[in-house]
């Protein structure tokens, strides 16, 4: 357990359903609580804090520049998140079946990369202002599993053709795919998070 995180059990106490927040550069394991309790009240939520710093600010991964990712610091820091998911759903008796990661910016791409690198681990992710984190000769199976993806037609930071390029890839491994657009750039709206909302409560569970 050596991330530093923060755990909220559902209400119910059955940790049926966990969200599993993972932020963007600069912020921490409590940034996306208010969100998590929004889209779903009763799911359990683990906030995970990213372990790289960048001048101060907390990510999951480095970079090398604005939307160049180190691919091979990428790729240790995916399967290192992955196996403490898998440890806290041992330690918060959560279900292996009912995680679902909700990540915005770097936490977004991190979610991706879990999806592409280690399918088994997350039933489900709704990725606000994702891109492709890398380049995959082999994509997995990702059949059974959903993909919600937000992206701003304004973003300055994600090309339209790059969230569209992720989109595919996930599509063509078996994932059912929902990208939707929004008027804005890179910072996040209301109505996308009513859209989320409704996009979690429709989840088989």
């Amino acid at each position: 357990m050596d991330f530093v995180h923060k755990f909220i059990p559902s209400k119910n106490g059955d940790n049926k359903v966990t969200l599993v927040l993972l932020h963007g550069t600069g912020g921490n394991e409590d940034d996306l609580i208010p969100l998590g309790q929004f889209l779903s009240p009763d799911a359990s939520l683990l906030g995970i804090r990213g372990k790289v710093l960048e001048r101060g600010a907390p990510r999951y991964f480095r970079r090398l520049s604005e939307g160049v990712f180190d691919e091979e610091d990428l790729i240790f820091r995916t399967h290192e998140l992955a196996q403490f998911i898998q440890e806290a759903a041992k330690t918060y008796s959560l279900r292996s079946d009912g995680l679902v990661a909700v990540g915005y910016s770097n936490g977004a791409n991190i979610g991706a990369s879990l999806m592409l690198l280690e399918p088994t681990v997350l039933k489900a992710a709704v990725l606000f202002r994702a891109m492709v984190p890398l380049a995959l000769e082999k994509l997995p199976d990702l059949r059974g599993r959903k993909v919600l993806m937000q992206s701003g037609v304004l973003d300055p930071i994600i090309p339209a053709a790059n969230s569209e390029r992720l989109a595919k890839m996930l599509t063509q491994a078996g994932a059912d795919v929902t990208l939707n657009w929004q008027n804005t750039g890179h910072g996040l709206s209301n109505p996308e998070f009513q859209i989320a909302k409704m996009w979690v409560h429709r989840l088989p569970s």
